[in-house]
């Protein structure tokens, strides 16, 4: 068990005097993964397999990086359900590309599924197949749960679903969805799941195998790692589609038939080192090999340290006149400390610029979740203040951020 103070330690960035709630747009990073890659650019800055030292060198750290990545999301390395780990420079460009890569495939007249719950990234890819002759059909928010309701999925998916494309958990609302049993769903008519994790991976592992995911994307800089995101695909899945590489670039030659133009190198030392501190921070050395157990015990650990902090903040907020918490206003094992919340006295803007000058950082905005601000009437160029966290802070950060909402 890691303490708080050990834990921020490793943190260049928590040692100045704001307190950083921001970490749903990025979170720190250890100082492991900047020593990476400048380590990675001063002394194996070289292209990939040109067959000398330096070059086989560059070859073990991108081969890490793959390998880590599949570990990460607990891929089972076995069968059908084993997969590939594609690198690429964010989220929505591995969205982009994927939805392109269906769109070669899926047939006019057949259709996709989108949750109006989810990020702009993993919904505006598939509904632009409606140019080529596909469906879109929307998996509605219930305004009165704030959410996307099983029922209502069964009443859009038939026979000619191909795709559902659904979020881990709203970076808006910070509720964790039943991913298993939407799979179920899914997969009992036929159609692939691409869950969007990004909200999620930060503070939970990532079980691609219990949660019957077809594809899982997720942003590595939210994930205490470097500006590059990771897009894990069934072999089966991926074997499915075309990727966008050469043509020269043999169609089963996974990942790589996906990463056009090939990936950071120097990211990827950085993402290393970011997944061996979550192996530290689940009691592993952090150096050298490790399995599975050692991210499951890292993640487990961030968890029991997240969760004090989200019951304090809920029970901040919902202290505060006129504040409405926006999602779960309750904490527990289906909730992040992803909080977002309106002002009845005051607009977002304003709440914000009041935190900012105590020195707490936040934001507000539509967090990208466009569609689901619009089924719940809130005004999109206002938004809503999100406060978010991360098992590195703390509950002094916690109040401090309570302290600075306007009354």
């Amino acid at each position: 068990m890691r303490t708080i103070d050990a834990i921020r330690r490793r943190f260049p960035a928590l040692a100045g005097d704001w307190h950083l709630l921001e970490n749903a747009g990025g979170s720190q990073v250890p100082e492991t993964v900047p020593d990476a890659i400048r380590d990675y650019m001063r002394g194996t800055y070289v292209q990939l397999g040109a067959g000398y030292p330096l070059s086989r060198r560059a070859d073990e750290v991108v081969a890490r990086t793959h390998a880590l990545s599949r570990v990460f999301v607990g891929d089972p390395g076995v069968g059908a359900a084993a997969g590939t780990a594609i690198l690429g420079p964010s989220t929505s460009q591995l969205c982009a590309m994927l939805a392109d890569a269906y769109g070669r495939t899926i047939r006019a007249g057949d259709n996709v599924v989108v949750a109006d719950t989810g990020h702009e990234a993993n919904v505006g890819p598939w509904t632009r197949l409606a140019a080529r002759g596909i469906e879109v059909r929307h998996w509605s928010v219930n305004r009165d749960a704030q959410d996307c309701l099983l029922p209502d999925l069964d009443a859009v998916l038939d026979a000619r679903t191909r795709i559902v494309a659904v979020p881990h958990v709203s970076n808006l609302l910070g509720a964790v969805a039943d991913v298993a049993e939407i799979g179920r769903r899914a997969h009992a008519v036929g159609a692939r799941v691409v869950v969007d994790g990004v909200a999620f991976a930060p503070h939970r592992a990532v079980d691609v195998a219990a949660l019957g995911a077809d594809w899982y994307v997720f942003s590595t800089y939210k994930v205490y790692g470097p500006h590059m995101a990771v897009l894990w695909g069934r072999a089966d899945a991926a074997a499915e589609i075309e990727g966008p590489n050469h043509f020269f670039v043999p169609r089963g030659e996974h990942p790589y038939k996906f990463e056009l133009g090939g990936v950071p190198h120097e990211s990827c030392a950085g993402w290393n080192a970011a997944i061996e501190y979550v192996a530290w921070l689940g009691g592993h050395s952090g150096a050298g090999d490790f399995g599975r157990e050692a991210i499951v015990s890292g993640f487990a650990e961030a968890a029991r340290l997240e969760a004090p902090l989200v019951e304090r903040l809920l029970d901040g907020l919902r202290s505060l006149s006129g504040v409405r918490v926006i999602g779960p206003a309750v904490s527990g094992p289906t909730r992040v400390p992803t909080v977002s919340f309106t002002h009845a006295r005051l607009s977002s803007r304003d709440v914000v610029a009041a935190m900012h000058a105590r020195r707490v950082a936040v934001r507000n905005g539509h967090m990208y979740a466009h569609r689901l601000c619009t089924a719940l009437g809130i005004d999109l160029a206002d938004g809503v203040v999100r406060i978010s966290a991360v098992h590195y802070n703390t509950a002094d950060e916690v109040d401090a951020a309570i302290a600075a909402i306007p009354s």
